[in-house]
């Protein structure tokens, strides 16, 4: 799953980083260490690696070399951590390499785990899990909050901003000159009762009043020019959303969010970009796990399209239904035949009544053997 919307330079982004990612200010600072002095940090981003991908970068730095140095922290003695290009420093421990090029840099540990997130957040072939669960790592990093906090804070959010944007509104009542009823501009703002104000006024002699809405209290109307207290949360939330570049914050939260409620089995699929996001969604409608994962496996290895995923789904749940049906059916002509021979005259006929013994003792042996 290619995304085409990103830019070249992968880390040309608005969000501020802990040392230049263009390369043009540090392109002296670049040193060549041994591989074995590099280790990977307890917790990188990344977790899925497309296998075809990594191959082809291997086959490139057999015959070009590391063409971009990988980015490094120091730890103590010679050792470094690993911040950024965990590819390159896997393919060139695949191939034997002993001394691979890198940038130094003194970060700790939130600045390098940042770094990481964006690094990540902004490659071309990231799939929507990872892309949804680093977003939320990154913000539980500017907000200062667990990962956990992260969604129920921009639920919140949401509702205070869909709440604005309702309460928010004029409503402009005519007059008609006579002075029996005044004009009625009804300005209502942000959770705020002290400006939602009735104001009337007219020509002639009549009085300039104002109204509370909600009482009768006079308020100071410079209060209505006031801008509402911008919320911080949503302010750092924005400027993270900004920063990457990739979607707004309420998109984020109405397409992204309700990915994470899929099933586990289903979420793997998509981490590991064997599945798309729309197919993921249609398969997660079956509930038994047991046939989901069956048809899971099929529709990956079969590389089926979203209509034949759709089509198939249909055509499952479709035997099950009309046995449903028709057991019910049987049922209800059951309990319908009963009761119509409970009122019937049929008992008063011999040959009738000994059909329906014949009946009975074969209803009996059925029950029996069951």
């Amino acid at each position: 799953m290619r995304r085409t919307t990103k830019a070249s330079q992968p880390l040309k982004s608005k969000i501020d980083v802990p040392w230049d990612t263009t390369g043009v200010i540090n392109a002296d600072s670049q040193v060549s260490i041994s591989l074995d002095q590099i280790s990977l940090p307890p917790n990188q981003p990344r977790r899925y690696f497309d296998s075809e991908a990594l191959k082809q970068l291997t086959e490139s730095i057999k015959q070009h070399g590391i063409l971009q140095p990988i980015l490094v922290r120091p730890l103590d003695g010679e050792k470094h951590e690993l911040v950024a290009g965990e590819r390159r420093y896997r393919a060139a421990l695949s191939i034997g390499l002993k001394v691979v090029p890198v940038v130094i840099r003194e970060l700790d540990d939130n600045a390098a785990f940042q770094f990481a997130l964006i690094e990540n957040l902004l490659r071309e072939d990231l799939n929507p899990v990872e892309e949804t669960e680093g977003i939320l790592q990154l913000l539980s990093l500017k907000l200062g909050r667990s990962v956990e906090e992260i969604p129920p804070l921009l639920y919140r959010l949401q509702r205070l901003q869909n709440k604005a944007s309702t309460v928010t509104h004029n409503v402009m009542g005519a007059h008609d000159g006579k002075g029996d009823e005044p004009t009625h501009n009804v300005m209502g703002g942000v959770e705020n009762d002290s400006t939602n104000n009735v104001i009337s006024d007219d020509e002639g002699d009549i009085e300039l009043s104002t109204h509370n809405v909600m009482g009768e209290t006079e308020t100071d109307n410079s209060d209505l020019n006031q801008e509402p207290a911008v919320n911080p949360d949503l302010k750092i939330v924005e400027s993270v959303f900004d920063g990457l570049g990739l979607m707004t914050w309420e998109s984020f939260v109405k397409n992204r969010l309700p990915l994470l409620n899929l099933p586990e089995d289903i979420l793997d699929a998509l981490r590991e970009g064997s599945l798309e996001y729309t197919k993921a969604k249609a398969i997660a409608q079956i509930q038994k796990l047991d046939e989901r994962v069956a048809f899971l496996e099929q529709a990956i290895a079969n590389n089926w399209s979203l209509s034949e995923i759709r089509q198939r789904i249909i055509e499952k749940k479709t035997p099950a239904s009309n046995e449903n049906t028709e057991s019910n059916d049987y049922k209800e002509r059951f309990t319908a035949a009963t009761t119509k021979l409970r009122k019937s005259r049929i008992w008063s006929d011999p040959k009738k009544r000994k059909q329906i013994e014949k009946l009975l003792a074969q209803l009996e042996t059925l029950t029996n053997v069951e």
